[in-house]
């Protein structure tokens, strides 16, 4: 068996499955607010975040819905984490309780520590969750392991792959 490069360890999400799982998040969450079991909104991490907040606003009927841009990533290379577009003053209050915070992954934490910096009385919720940035998350529906690569549905494309065990 040959060599894999990190990457190559991959956990392949479908759109259903990242809108199955999603749901579950908003079960999970579902009358865990701070104000009688409500949240006041959803924020989502830019970019890989968005369906998933899109999807748990839905299932909660949250409509105050808002972003919270951070690039971590070039590519599949992490970078120390900035804020590029906090999200509204008015929608995170002074310390953002009652906010619900999702993101499709966390990996090192390095992110929703730079968020959970800014509002540390938000709920950061995730999809998935490596045991890297696990103690950063308060909710979150599957772990995968620190070297697993999750290829999310939005930055693939159908194509041909070669047998693992080469042509025949």
């Amino acid at each position: 068996m040959k060599d894999r490069l990190p990457h190559e360890k991959g956990f392949h999400v479908s759109w259903d499955q990242i809108h199955r799982d999603a749901r579950a998040l908003a079960w999970r969450l579902d009358g865990q607010g701070p104000d009688g079991g409500a949240w006041r909104a959803v924020v989502a991490v830019t970019r890989g975040g968005m369906a998933p907040a899109m999807i748990v606003s839905r299932e909660l009927d949250i409509r105050t819905v808002d972003t919270i841009s951070v690039k971590s990533y070039d590519h599949q290379t992490q970078t120390p984490p900035r804020l590029i577009k906090p999200p509204q003053a008015a929608v995170m209050g002074e310390d953002g309780t009652g906010v619900l915070i999702v993101d499709d992954l966390v990996d090192t934490g390095k992110t929703l520590e730079l968020v959970r910096g800014l509002y540390p009385r938000a709920h950061f919720a995730t999809v998935y969750a490596k045991p890297g940035g696990r103690s950063m998350v308060d909710t979150y529906i599957t772990e995968v392991s620190q070297d697993t690569w999750i290829f999310f549905p939005w930055d693939m494309a159908l194509q041909y792959v070669e047998p693992f065990r080469g042509r025949d």
